[in-house]
């Protein structure tokens, strides 16, 4: 059974991961969790493998909205990741 194009296996995790900037949470006040790295990452391979809009991004999916995806990829792209 093939894989989908946008699930990251493991093996690239453990590569990909180390090279993500970390934000921690505030002690105070922490706000919402933030969403995990791997399924904002996920949720940016979809959207560039189907090109759907970001606003598109199917919530069921569990990758996270559209825009919280966009961000994390801007956020990457700023810190030099890509």
């Amino acid at each position: 059974m093939a894989v989908a194009p946008w699930i990251v296996s493991d093996e690239m995790w453990d590569l990909l991961e180390p090279l993500l900037p970390k934000k921690e949470r505030r002690f105070r006040y922490p706000g919402r969790k933030r969403l995990d790295d791997r399924a904002a990452l996920q949720g940016i391979l979809f959207v560039l493998h189907t090109g759907i809009a970001w606003r598109h991004l199917p919530a069921e999916l569990g990758f996270g909205s559209g825009s919280t995806c966009y961000r994390r990829l801007d956020d990457w792209q700023r810190a030099g990741v890509w």
